[in-house]
């Protein structure tokens, strides 16, 4: 039986408690670059499965604003569900993304060659200020 996409966030690190519990640190669905085009150092995807059974294998991948060109992509993971009320949280990092210029990616989660979910990844051109306030948006 096919599982359900419970999550699918956006973070900049992730952290696991002797318990089993995850810790999420800084979700976010925004990217502020000064200039294009950009490397930004890390994103993390995390994605939970439940409702399913079986063995089954899920691809994570980041496209472009044109919806064609792949700027990241990651290892197809394995995710085992021994029934219906186990659940699977895989987590993937991805270093040094490339983005060419600001616009909307999209973040894709693939289970089985399937296409599950799609969501925006805006990436914006941030204007930095001269005091201590940080960067301003454009």
């Amino acid at each position: 039986m096919m599982p359900d996409l419970q999550m699918s966030v956006l973070c900049d690190d992730v952290r696991q408690e002797r318990s089993g519990k995850f810790i999420l640190i800084g979700l976010f669905d925004v990217i502020g670059m000064p200039q294009f085009p950009a490397l930004f150092p890390r994103v993390c995807i995390v994605n939970r499965w439940c409702c399913g059974e079986g063995r089954h294998l899920e691809k994570t991948r980041i496209v472009g604003p044109d919806g064609r060109t792949v700027v990241a992509e990651g290892k197809e993971l394995a995710l085992e569900l021994a029934g219906q009320e186990a659940s699977v949280t895989n987590v993937e990092f991805f270093l040094n993304l490339r983005f060419d210029g600001e616009g909307v990616y999209w973040v894709e989660i693939i289970l089985d060659g399937d296409l599950k979910l799609r969501y925006p990844l805006r990436v914006n051109r941030v204007v930095q200020s001269r005091g201590n306030e940080g960067p301003m948006p454009a």
